[in-house]
């Protein structure tokens, strides 16, 4: 079983920053064989991805959040980070910590949406 803790959501104003913590923890977590994730889901809207980040450190950004959102992970604190710039009122949304057993640590699957494991979730709130 893997267990994933999100922190850091809270209410900002527009332009302004939040940096996301995910701790992973558990004994089936491998940081070798485990691509992770950020995830949102904004009221009404469907669950989208926002970040990957596959066991080597390669990244991928949605459109929505390049430039302006960067992800990385810390194996050695289990940790996991989406730092968010420039926040829109449109950033508002539910944020998710997802992780994925996959062959080789990649994040492809994730781009589809899928997960192993989902996190709590944590609110991030952008004001105008």
């Amino acid at each position: 079983q893997v267990q994933l803790v999100e922190s850091g959501g809270g209410l900002v104003q527009a332009g302004g920053s939040l940096r996301l913590s995910c701790a992973f923890s558990g004994r089936a977590f491998s940081s070798y064989a485990m691509a992770m994730a950020w995830f949102r889901q904004a009221p009404g809207k469907e669950r989208e991805i926002v970040a990957a980040i596959d066991s080597g450190g390669t990244t991928y950004y949605a459109d929505a959040g390049k430039g302006r959102f960067t992800i990385s992970r810390d194996n050695t604190k289990n940790t996991m980070y989406l730092q968010m710039n420039s926040l829109k009122p449109e950033d508002t949304a539910v944020y998710y910590c997802a992780a994925t057993y996959t062959s080789g640590g990649s994040y492809s699957s994730m781009l589809r949406g899928l997960s192993d494991y989902l996190g709590q979730g944590t609110q991030v709130t952008v004001s105008k």
